[in-house]
């Protein structure tokens, strides 16, 4: 495969200023599942992502179903995982923050790959699939747009290898998940790599060893929804977002936020300002 660098002048291009009469609904929608008892926080991270970069609507289904209000934006709409199922399109369904590996989570991943919506599938999510093979042929045999997102080591349990090997050779890794699930698929950590069916491999030169801490995988995933809930389609969403979460990550460095410390909420709302000055907006 032909690996390219992303070209930040192509990803700026593809965001507009908003018109002056827009309204939410123009914004589509995001619904994030996961969220079980004791890891709620990694599907609040991923839907105040998707918030803050734009989404008209974000739903956040929580298996833990104790939370009632995220009152650190009140904005998001907690609900059921049944809820956050049947949203309405146009929108980009995440699944697998903080969503565990019990019998309900595993159901509510077969019903996620069951829906027409955009899907993007992470975390807990991906060490379903890799621990049973009728999970990994429905990957394989579903025609809604689909986006895997491992990390080295939830890549490794997808392959049957250890992580070590991942990182030994990341495209030859890329390439050998892209063989096995012709889906579209980020492979996560420093220089991430972007495969969807038919493309080039996209290398990602964004980004700081500040990004190496909880919850940011969480944040990318809501970013990458957010942008195809608003009209880009999954590839571009995934090659913008992977590029923006990075650049995001530098901005906060250069403004004394990181590397030691660097939080991925930090990281999410330095990417609202990003977006905001590449779509001409600030």
């Amino acid at each position: 495969m032909i690996t390219r660098s992303i070209d930040p002048d192509l990803i700026r291009g593809w965001f507009k200023p908003r018109p002056a009469d827009s309204h939410k609904g123009d914004f589509g929608n995001v619904a994030v599942l996961g969220g079980a008892p004791g890891m709620a926080g990694a599907a609040l991270l991923a839907a105040r992502a998707a918030l803050w970069l734009g989404a008209g609507r974000v739903y956040a289904g929580l298996l833990d179903e104790r939370i009632g209000v995220d009152f650190n934006a009140p904005e998001l709409m907690l609900c059921s995982p049944e809820r956050a199922l049947a949203v309405d399109t146009p929108a980009c369904l995440v699944l697998g923050p903080g969503l565990g590996m019990s019998a309900a989570a595993r159901g509510w991943l077969e019903a996620a790959l069951n829906t027409s919506l955009p899907l993007l599938l992470d975390a807990d999510a991906l060490n379903l699939i890799a621990a049973e093979s009728a999970l990994c042929e429905a990957v394989q045999e579903r025609r809604g747009p689909t986006l895997l997102t491992p990390h080295p080591g939830e890549a490794a349990r997808l392959l049957g290898v250890g992580a070590a090997d991942i990182q030994a050779d990341r495209v030859a890794s890329l390439t050998a998940l892209a063989e096995r699930y012709p889906v579209g698929i980020v492979l996560k950590g420093a220089h991430s790599l972007t495969h969807f069916p038919g493309s080039p491999i996209w290398r990602n030169d964004t980004g700081n060893s500040g990004m190496a801490a909880p919850g940011m995988g969480d944040v990318l995933a809501g970013m990458i929804a957010a942008l195809c809930a608003q009209g880009l389609s999954l590839e571009q969403s995934a090659v913008a977002g992977v590029h923006l979460h990075g650049a995001a990550g530098d901005a906060a460095v250069l403004a004394g936020r990181g590397p030691t410390g660097l939080t991925a909420s930090e990281v999410a709302r330095a990417a609202r300002e990003l977006l905001n000055r590449w779509a001409g907006s600030a």
